[in-house]
């Protein structure tokens, strides 16, 4: 499969922000890249647009002192301004190609799907990438219904040319089951920013995706 991002490195963890797990955001996304993480989400759907530029552009900083990518959820417009790689777009938000036709190639689109018919669509609407869960029971993805389970991420797996990031309940231990399955990475939140050592944490993951 190939790498979801030709222009510069590849990556297959990708984290995503929940300021309510830890008491310093950008402290924790720092220890998360000392810890080898190369993508970042900045997912903060709560913060005024604003704050959130502002956020955007100290963890532009942050990662490009590590050499990882930014991507910022749903918001195109703080997406360009804060210089970021890329933009990630939820099911009810902006289409991947209407993004492309404001964007041009200057940003990444990566697109969260809940079924394998909404994974077919953005890839034919031209995502770069796709998050696709919840694979596995977890709180924070109640509201999409019950876990699709590995074996419809083996199916999109098989079936879809972009890279499939697993997400939804991915931890130690069923992470490698996920990757197995076919997905190219996975998407981490509390299993990353939820651990007492976020470095240890994010270490212990990049060791086992190589």
């Amino acid at each position: 499969m190939t790498a979801p991002y030709s222009r510069g490195s590849s990556f297959r963890l990708y984290l995503i922000t929940d300021r309510q797990l830890v008491p310093d955001l950008e402290g924790a996304c720092e220890m998360a890249l000392k810890g080898g993480v190369k993508a970042i989400q900045l997912r903060e759907k709560d913060l005024p647009v604003r704050e959130l530029l502002e956020t955007a552009r100290r963890l532009r900083k942050l990662t490009e002192r590590y050499g990882a990518m930014l991507f910022i959820n749903d918001r195109v417009d703080v997406a360009l301004a804060s210089g970021a790689d890329g933009v990630h777009l939820g099911v009810d938000g902006l289409p991947p190609g209407a993004v492309r036709k404001i964007a041009g190639e200057k940003l990444m689109i990566g697109a969260s799907t809940h079924s394998l018919e909404e994974a077919r669509r953005a890839e034919r609407g031209g995502a770069d990438f796709i998050t696709f869960g919840p694979v596995y029971e977890t709180s924070s993805k109640m509201k999409y219904g019950k876990p699709l389970g590995v074996e419809k991420l083996r199916e999109a797996a098989r079936e879809l040319s972009v890279p499939i990031f697993a997400l939804g309940g991915i931890k130690k231990e069923n992470a490698g089951e996920a990757l197995g399955a076919g997905a190219y990475g996975i998407a981490l939140i509390s299993a990353v920013f939820g651990a007492a050592d976020i470095k240890a944490q994010a270490e212990r993951f990049m060791m086992m995706i190589k």
